[in-house]
């Protein structure tokens, strides 16, 4: 059963929060970074992406990229811009997003339920990343950013939620320059953290939405002070790890899609002959953007004209949870076996497009001949999301893209 655990949030002042909140470290480059963070002293981005504050020519896993963020946080603490709240407490965090509003709760996770897979996944990771947030993770002694869950929507969560925003001001209340807005209220009485917790505990399992290489950092250096404490007792700090858990029902999942630079030696004319071997292709024109319909059906762009893909019964199976995913259907029969993409995770001729962008994006990279052709994709339902996890199964690399993005720094987990 899932465990939730309230704790003293590190948490900046009304006053600077929003300066202080920024994206999370894997939505922007280095370059990105120091653009949004300049002239402005306050952005978690000098501790989250502290090679910022240094050489641009500095390799960014050296060591003294992490004593970077090491020496910030300090300041930060030191300066007050983080400060302790003085009980344990739980958040609430809620996002607008083209008028509508999720609302998450915001306390521990388990480092035990992730080793014991109450905690499930629905994507690999790669050591390289989970190493680099490691590093972080151990300097600084804290979660910097929070990890972003699900859970099976709870009708009396829900309530609870409901009535605590109604009748108490938030801490924090701004819109960010993407135009979501973000609200943020703190939980301090004990008796509904603790109904809250038991009501956490009758949950079978929570889900990993978006942050599994910040979610696994934070559980095995969690693991780690375990191993090394001989006086261990399973109440430290460090066997849990910051969480925003969200109900599934509010949740969407938008398209991710993908790009590629050439047609692998096709003709866009026997590329179309190739793909009517799988598909119901349909010449959409120039005029306007087609946008994928339903499950199975796709976009694709090239040479200036939208098409529209319908796969044929025969290229999935409804029994298979990952068979028939749209992503499997497009690797399978389209990047693979015509493009001669094997490895997605490390092919140069493909990228992936969060659909955050928009279709006129693909278009865009087409017609300016860094890409060849693009394809979007009509998005993974939360269903099927749980369905993958339930059954221990990984989605494909690039499937899933959750929007609005947390914002890092509302409230930091110190493990101390």
């Amino acid at each position: 059963m899932a465990i939730l655990k309230a704790f003293k949030g590190l948490r900046p002042p009304k006053e600077i929060a929003q300066q202080l909140a920024s994206r999370p470290y894997d939505v922007l480059n280095s370059e990105e970074a120091r653009h949004e963070a300049e002239g402005n002293k306050y952005s978690l981005l000098h501790i989250i992406k502290p090679e910022i504050d240094l050489p641009e020519d500095l390799d960014l896993y050296s060591q003294e990229v992490y004593e970077k963020a090491k020496s910030n946080f300090n300041a930060f603490k030191k300066d007050g811009w983080l400060l302790p709240d003085s009980r344990d407490s739980l958040y609430i965090y809620a996002q607008t997003m083209f008028g509508k509003t999720q609302f998450g709760i915001v306390g521990c996770a388990s480092v035990e339920d992730y080793l014991n897979n109450v905690i499930k996944k629905h994507e690999l990771t790669r050591p390289d990343k989970e190493e680099d947030r490691m590093k972080h993770v151990r300097i600084t002694n804290a979660n910097m950013e929070p990890v972003f869950f699900s859970y099976p929507a709870v009708k009396e969560i829900d309530q609870i939620v409901a009535d605590f925003v109604k009748n108490n001001s938030p801490e924090y209340d701004f819109t960010g320059e993407d135009q979501v807005g973000h609200q943020f209220w703190a939980i301090h009485e004990k008796a509904l953290i603790d109904r809250i917790v038991d009501l956490f505990a009758a949950i079978p399992a929570t889900y990993v939405a978006d942050g599994h290489h910040r979610t696994a950092a934070a559980a095995l250096v969690g693991n780690e002070k375990k191993q090394r404490n001989p006086n261990h007792t399973g109440n430290e700090e460090y066997n849990f790890f910051l969480a925003v858990h969200f109900p599934d029902n509010q949740l969407t999942i938008i398209d991710y899609n993908r790009v590629v630079k050439d047609l692998n030696n096709h003709t866009p004319e026997l590329f179309l002959e190739a793909l009517r071997k799988s598909f119901q292709v349909v010449d959409k024109g120039t005029d306007n953007i087609y946008k994928p319909n339903g499950l199975h059906n796709f976009s694709m762009y090239l040479d200036g004209r939208w098409y529209s893909l319908t796969a044929n019964r025969n290229t999935y199976n409804d029994n298979d949870p990952i068979g028939v995913l749209d992503v499997t259907i497009l690797t399978n029969q389209v990047l693979e076996p015509i493009l001669g993409i094997d490895d997605l995770r490390r092919s140069k001729r493909i990228d992936f497009v969060g659909g955050i962008r928009g279709l006129g994006e693909l278009k865009k990279r087409v017609d300016s001949c860094e890409m060849k052709v693009a394809f979007a994709l009509y998005p993974v339902s939360m269903s099927q999301l749980i369905n993958i996890a339930d059954n221990g199964l990984i989605m494909p690399p690039k499937t899933t893209w959750f929007e609005p993005k947390l914002r890092s720094g509302l409230v930091v987990h110190d493990l101390s």
